[in-house]
């Protein structure tokens, strides 16, 4: 483990937009004076974990005020500096995307401002203590969810964590969560969620989600690959593109509300499992 402080400016955008000011600085608006939009980064201090733990690494700030801006769709960079408790420090580059809406319709979700990660892997590694990682952004977090695209409604200060994790150079792809409690008849909003908490990409191809003691089980199709840091879920009977469109298409539960385990499976080998509440022993026959 080590402590962090970090601090972030948004050096540059790509194409350059047009009015904008406070290039450089952590504070970037663009638009007309009076409604101005903008992002702000503000800093956080953090014990990190070097294993693929996720932290916050500074919280995301966006202004969203009616306004123009051309073009209306450009990638922000943010260079973010890291101070390690030894004194050193590094510099780590990532990429949004940002899309201001044309706010015609007067009313959200349709209006949101949209902002996506680009880059979330810093290209070159960071050395710490004589060893190299990978630094990945997973992404936004709001709400205790973490996603790769943050939605801004219109008219106010919108504020979510950026998490970051310092990872080796190979795959690691874990269950990271699961919703066995669901809604509505069969739950078809329950899911599985995996996790590449790695520094490089996974070929799901072949890999199996599966579920004991109901005997449910979801193969990913061929082609199938988690960059680092990203999360696919695998709902019940929901296909959400958002987390990759994968859905065990079943109209009854795929995880009992008393208890089950749910296993990653590749090639006959548990590459993670995640036993939860009584972990199905109460029902006939081994989970």
């Amino acid at each position: 483990m080590t402590t962090v402080v970090t601090s972030g400016v948004f050096p540059s955008t790509t194409p350059g937009i047009s009015p904008v000011n406070g290039l450089g600085s952590a504070d970037l608006r663009w638009g007309s004076s009076g409604s101005q939009s903008g992002y702000q980064f503000r800093g956080s201090a953090a014990d990190v974990q070097l294993d693929g733990t996720e932290f916050v690494v500074g919280t995301f700030v966006h202004r969203n005020l009616p306004t123009s801006v051309s073009p209306d769709r450009f990638n922000v960079q943010l260079a973010v500096n890291v101070m390690f408790e030894d004194g050193s420090t590094t510099d780590l580059n990532f990429t949004f995307h940002h899309y201001e809406t044309p706010n015609t319709t007067g009313s959200s979700p349709a209006d949101d401002d949209l902002v996506d990660l680009q880059e979330f892997i810093h290209p070159q590694p960071v050395t710490i203590d004589g060893k190299q990682y990978k630094a990945v952004l997973s992404g936004f977090k709001r709400g205790g969810q973490i996603v790769r695209q943050f939605r801004s409604p219109e008219g106010g200060v919108n504020f979510a964590e950026v998490v970051c994790m310092f990872t080796v150079d190979e795959p690691d792809v874990i269950i990271s969560d699961l919703r066995y409690l669901g809604n509505g008849t069969g739950q078809p909003d329950e899911y599985i969620e995996i996790l590449n908490k790695g520094g490089a990409p996974q070929d799901l191809t072949g890999w199996a989600a599966e579920s004991k003691p109901t005997g449910h089980a979801y193969t990913f199709p061929p082609g199938t690959v988690i960059q680092p840091g990203q999360r696919y879920r695998v709902y019940t009977n929901e296909v959400r593109q958002e987390f990759g469109g994968f859905s065990f298409g079943s109209s009854e539960e795929v995880w009992r509300d008393q208890g089950g385990i749910a296993r990653l499976v590749h090639d006959n080998f548990v590459v993670d499992q995640y036993p939860y509440l009584d972990k199905g022993f109460n029902r006939t026959g081994a989970p």
